[in-house]
């Protein structure tokens, strides 16, 4: 049986514009990779009557509903009651739920009111969908031939939520087994990857290749339907062989959080330590990286080189080249790489420095001009990169300085070149 989805996402702040619907963005492409057919989206504000009304269209129409937001403790969030109404069930307390909620709070370090107790009341007979990521328990269940499931909104709880608890219950709407396999790429935007793989995405019924644009980077989704795991992993082997022929080095990983995990991952199986030098980025790749647990175990440290007595004092930069170049130059994020590398004592170093805007530097360099560099025991290795344009964002400027600031660890972790330019004597 093929069923038909249809999300509703609750929240007068969705209507007035005030926040981007990005839950049913989201969950639509998951959705997908489950085979389940997504035909509505539909948002309707904190008003009882027009949630009901929105709740009855959707059961006419699809036969699985998919709600996020209104699941909170204050007096506009009334999914959970308005939903109990409509399929006649009553809401009903779970101490566990309240349990849960009491120990967020108190890992939090904050002080719980009594109104967040209400988030423990769910409709009764659903399955609880606990909530790891914040205090709103979602809850799933059957009723009159639909499928219900409610998720909170906060993305950071929604998608997360949704593919840890949500997935395995709606797995029994799907016969057999679907499994998913997503290849990161970095180095070709998503036109330019739909482009070269059009033809074949076309081509695919079982498994489908989906490509994901990111910040600054491309994620392709191979997903597979079999009666086993063994199955759909056989289905999905030969594409992924394919892709990779085709995108070559470009493909950094599979099922992986990011470039940072990739050159975590690659520095400890070769015994070697990490270090970061950086002006624009302020830390973020440094960040990026400690946020993968183990870090320390390769990360030595970093410096956050913001301001060029920083640059000379600390990373032993030139001051003859600050004042006759600027900060923002190739020379510079040499020996930024090069001086966190001897500065730290560490085997590998990256180093950003740049114009993240939103204006020009005081020399004029336009906004989005950034250098990266790696140093390592055989060279420096330095990138330009023009991140120009409409898109020349300082959050974007920023997250892919940091991108390409990993890709040329991973590169040269992996054994490849990681531009075509080298410096010779990166030896302390």
């Amino acid at each position: 049986m093929s069923h038909t989805v249809e999300i509703l996402s609750v929240g007068t702040e969705l209507l007035l514009g005030n926040i981007v619907n990005s839950d049913a963005q989201a969950l639509s492409r998951e959705l997908s990779g489950l085979g389940l057919n997504v035909l509505y989206h539909s948002v309707v504000g904190d008003n009882p009557g027009r949630l009901k009304a929105a709740v009855e269209l959707a059961r006419s129409r699809a036969d699985v509903l998919i709600t996020t937001g209104g699941l909170g403790p204050t007096c506009d969030d009334l999914t959970k009651q308005t939903l109990a109404q409509c399929f006649g069930r009553q809401l009903i307390y779970h101490p566990e739920c309240a349990e849960g909620i009491q120990c967020y709070f108190h890992r939090m370090g904050k002080e719980m009111t009594e109104n967040n107790l209400q988030q423990a009341y769910l409709p009764e007979g659903c399955d609880v969908l606990d909530n790891a990521w914040g205090t709103a328990p979602g809850c799933a269940f059957e009723a009159e031939g639909t499928y219900v499931v409610m998720l909170p909104g906060p993305p950071s709880e929604c998608l997360p939520m949704f593919r840890e608890r949500a997935v395995p219950w709606l797995a029994r709407l799907s016969e057999g087994v679907i499994r998913s396999r997503t290849l990161r790429v970095f180095g070709m935007g998503e036109s330019a990857v739909e482009s070269l793989l059009r033809d074949r995405m076309n081509q695919l019924t079982n498994p489908t290749l989906a490509p994901y644009a990111k910040e600054g980077e491309v994620e392709l989704r191979i997903t597979a339907k079999a009666a086993t795991q063994a199955e759909a992993d056989a289905l999905i082997a030969p594409v992924e062989e394919e892709v990779r022929a085709l995108l070559g080095h470009l493909v950094y990983g599979a099922d992986v959080s990011g470039l940072e995990q990739v050159v975590l991952d690659l520095a400890r199986e070769r015994g070697l330590t990490l270090g970061t030098a950086e002006s624009c980025t302020g830390g973020l790749v440094a960040k990026r990286i400690t946020d993968v647990p183990g870090a320390a175990s390769v990360f030595k440290g970093g410096v956050v080189s913001y301001h060029c007595e920083v640059k000379a004092g600390v990373l032993g930069v030139s001051q003859a080249l600050l004042d006759e170049k600027g900060a923002v130059c190739a020379e510079v994020a040499q020996e930024m790489a090069q001086g966190a590398r001897r500065v730290l004592g560490c085997d590998l170093a990256v180093s950003v420095t740049g114009v993240a805007g939103p204006d020009p530097d005081e020399r004029g360099n336009p906004v989005g001009l950034v250098f990266t560099a790696l140093a390592a025991p055989d060279g420096v290795w330095v990138k330009r990169l023009n991140i120009a344009g409409h898109a020349a964002r300082r959050d974007r400027v920023r997250n892919l300085a940091a991108n390409y600031a990993l890709n040329l660890a991973r590169r040269w972790l992996a054994g490849l070149e990681p531009v075509s330019r080298r410096t010779e004597g990166a030896e302390p």
